[in-house]
């Protein structure tokens, strides 16, 4: 608790460039980009896969991947070959480690929806593109934001190895305390890094609860 009052109650740690206010920024950037870029990926791939149904193959490996990456190995990689003058080198990891969840799941959810629903409204006239929008995803919704979800906590867990590469981000109270030891930092960093993981967590609860029919909602309870 004195480590959390120092490193809370410490003014510099609220100003500058190095400041509490900067980091957490500078995570939140991080975060937002490889995300938003992974979703841009992952998303249409599990659309599209999981309506017709070619492709599956890819989603077995991008599982599979997704357990197998180095995260620390491919940051190293890329700030070797790429250089610290960007943040490339540490969103192209954050985007390979994101990716896999949501296609997994966006795929998953595309497929898990009642074939008698998708005969129904092809029933109804509506053509492969409508039913897919109309019908499948909003359906498939609460998978694809678990999708969503699932890979943000990991982002933003993630993203505190970016300090390793002398970026920026929460990472660096963490990895900067060790360095000096001041365990004020580590433990401060590290709380704030688990409420933002929290806060994360949180927003996609709540926006599922806006954005997910609540016929859906209830057909998902009485499984």
């Amino acid at each position: 608790m004195t480590w959390l009052t120092d490193f809370f109650g410490d003014p510099a740690n609220w100003s500058g460039s190095g400041g509490i206010p900067a980091r957490l920024l500078e995570h939140l950037e991080f975060s937002v980009l490889a995300l938003l870029l992974a979703a841009l990926v992952a998303v249409p791939l599990g659309l599209l896969i999981g309506h017709t149904g070619r492709g599956a193959l890819l989603v077995v490996v991008s599982a599979n991947l997704s357990r197998a990456l180095p995260t620390l190995g491919l940051l190293v990689m890329f700030v070797l070959l790429l250089g610290t003058a960007s943040a490339w080198p540490v969103i192209i990891p954050l985007v390979l480690l994101a990716v896999p969840p949501i296609l997994v799941n966006t795929f998953e959810g595309i497929r898990g929806v009642d074939p008698e629903l998708r005969d129904a409204a092809y029933g109804m006239g509506l053509r492969g593109g409508q039913v897919l929008g109309r019908v499948l995803v909003p359906v498939a919704l609460p998978l694809i934001l678990l999708g969503l979800r699932l890979s943000a906590i990991q982002v933003v867990a993630t993203t505190t190895v970016a300090a390793y590469t002398g970026l920026g981000g929460l990472g660096r109270f963490v990895i900067d305390g060790f360095a000096t030891k001041d365990y004020a930092s580590v433990v401060g960093g590290s709380v704030l890094i688990v409420l933002f993981a929290l806060v994360v967590q949180l927003g996609f609860t709540l926006a599922q609860r806006v954005t997910v029919s609540p016929g859906v909602s209830r057909r998902l309870k009485t499984r």
